[in-house]
C-alpha cells in the first residue's frame, strides 16, 4: 500500500514525521537509487528499495517497548550534543533505532516508555489525540490550597502562561505533599 515517504520512515523508527521530513529535504532519502526531495511523495515499502543515508530500510522493523523507571540526572532523550547522560545509556545495545515517548526533566524520575513504534508514539503524544498524562509529584513542604489554586488558574513562566492544571492532594505526612496532576 503506498503511503507518504515521511510516513513509511516514521513507521519504520527512522525518525519521527518532522524529522523524517528534513531528511527527505536535505537529500538523505532515496527510493529505487534515486534521490527524493519532494515532501508527501508515495511508496509502497513492499515494492520499493528505500534508503537512508545510503542505508536501505527495512518494509517493516520489529517493534520494542521498553517501560523504563528513569533514574535522576539522565537526559529523556536519545542523544546529547554535550555529552551528557541520557535514557539510552541505561540500555543495552539495540539494532532498532529507540526514541523516549515524552519527556521528564533530568532531576525528575519515574516511569518513561522508550520505542522505536513512530506511529504509536505520534498517537500518544500529538495533541489532536488528547491523551491524558498524569504525574505524581512529591513535595518537601507543606502544599497550601492558595498553591493548588495558582496550578489550576496556570502559572506565568518567562515564556508564557502554562496551562491550567488539574491537580489533588494524594496524601501529605512529614514534611512531604504527595500531588497528582
Amino acid at each position: 500500500m503506498e503511503e507518504r515517504l515521511q510516513k513509511i520512515l516514521s513507521h519504520a523508527g527512522v525518525a519521527s514525521r518532522r524529522a523524517a521530513e528534513e531528511m527527505i529535504r536535505a537529500g538523505r532519502v532515496a527510493v529505487d537509487g534515486t534521490v527524493v526531495t519532494e515532501l508527501g511523495a508515495k511508496y509502497d515499502p513492499a515494492r520499493h528499495a528505500i534508503a537512508v543515508d545510503g542505508i536501505r530500510i527495512a518494509a517493516e522493523e520489529k517493534k520494542y517497548y521498553i517501560l523504563l523507571n528513569k533514574p535522576r540526572g539522565y537526559l529523556s532523550t536519545a542523544r546529547d550534543d554535550r555529552g551528557r547522560k541520557t535514557v539510552l545509556d541505561l540500555l543495552p545495545d539495540f539494532s532498532a533505532r529507540l526514541y523516549p515517548v515524552g519527556r521528564l526533566d533530568a532531576d525528575t524520575e519515574g516511569l518513561l516508555l522508550i520505542t522505536n513504534d513512530g506511529a504509536m508514539t505520534q498517537g500518544l503524544l500529538h495533541p489532536r489525540f488528547e491523551i491524558t498524562k498524569t504525574y505524581h509529584a512529591e513535595i518537601v513542604g507543606e502544599v497550601t490550597e492558595a498553591g493548588l489554586a495558582q496550578l489550576r488558574r496556570g502559572i506565568l513562566l518567562e515564556d508564557g502562561m502554562t496551562a491550567p492544571a488539574r491537580v489533588r492532594v494524594l496524601r501529605a505526612d512529614e514534611g512531604r505533599t504527595v500531588v497528582e496532576t
